[in-house]
């Protein structure tokens, strides 16, 4: 199940209406305007966090609902009870060796991605005083593409608040091709008006991970699983977006498994596809390669028209 979340933005405005006590409304104006002053190079978000420094409203020392963090946030101080930890992974960059973890918190909001670089905050999970379950306090954390990063100058420790109800599904925010910014999460309707050919590649049949020529950088010399992405540019009403989807998200948009491998036939069911809607979620990245901005897409649904015109009808 994926639930649409409230737009960060909106929390954000909020927040500062209440802080400095004025109505939403001139909020919104000053965030536009200040917008409009940087040529529409920062998202909603940046602008109003820019209009609350300027505000003087310190979110720095606050400590935040899981929910209300948002992209290119520094100094972010949250609690979540931990609900997943990956294995922890070793990398080698530029000459120095070190490891990474990854792991997952939530509280009664929604759920974040935390990542560990540094090796006191790795310790805690490796000696096991950090397992599924705990909760944590964090403080001094920074968000980058959707996910809270802790360095060295970061602190993360045990606390004794009780989390109870913990929302564990993926949470998108709603909203538009037009206002959306790489780093973000999304969940819209959409039209897909072009379809290209599926791209292959093979992936290692132990870890998933790309295998070229048979070999796989983790299991060696391996037989090789043939994968398939597919892109798209889809059309939400306020612009057109590029995106790429893998694996089950390319047969639900229709496809069976037979067709995406064969390009004669893929070819042919692509042309009956052609202006239908759907909603796509999924993550907004920068392809640095092209210097575009592209829609990674990991969940697709049939738009239910019932549920659409329930909505509507709730919002008037």
């Amino acid at each position: 199940m994926v639930f649409f979340g409230m737009n960060t933005y909106e929390q954000l405005a909020e927040r500062i209406s209440n802080s400095a006590k004025l109505p939403l409304e001139e909020v919104h104006r000053k965030v536009e305007a200040k917008r409009a002053k940087l040529s529409g190079l920062v998202s909603k978000e940046g602008a109003a966090q820019i209009v609350a420094a300027e505000l003087g409203i310190n979110f720095e020392n606050e400590k935040m609902k899981i929910s209300e963090l948002a992209q290119s946030m520094r100094r972010v101080n949250t609690v979540g009870k931990v609900v997943e930890i990956f294995p922890i992974r070793s990398y080698s960059k530029n000459g120095r060796e070190g490891k990474v973890v990854n792991l997952v918190i939530a509280d009664s909001s929604s759920n974040v991605k935390v990542v560990f670089w540094d090796t006191n905050h790795i310790e805690l999970v490796e000696s096991g005083k950090i397992v599924q379950g705990v909760v944590l306090e964090i403080n001094n954390g920074a968000m980058r593409n959707n996910e809270l990063h802790l360095s060295s100058f970061s602190d993360v420790k045990l606390s004794k608040e009780k989390i109870e109800e913990v929302v564990t599904n993926k949470v998108y925010n709603s909203g538009s091709f037009k206002d959306v910014k790489p780093g973000q999460s999304l969940k819209t309707r959409a039209f897909i008006v072009q379809v290209f050919e599926p791209r292959y590649f093979e992936v290692c049949p132990e870890c998933g991970k790309k295998a070229t020529e048979g070999n796989c950088v983790v299991h060696g010399s391996v037989q090789g699983k043939k994968r398939a992405l597919v892109n798209l540019v889809l059309d939400d009403g306020t612009e057109t977006l590029r995106c790429v989807l893998f694996g089950d998200d390319i047969q639900k948009l229709g496809f069976s498994e037979e067709e995406i491998f064969s390009v004669d036939l893929f070819n042919a069911r692509k042309l009956k596809m052609l202006g239908e809607e759907k909603i796509f979620s999924g993550n907004v990245r920068s392809n640095q390669l092209y210097n575009t901005t592209e829609f990674n897409v990991n969940g697709v649904e049939d738009v239910d028209v019932e549920k659409v015109i329930q909505e509507l009808t709730n919002k008037k």
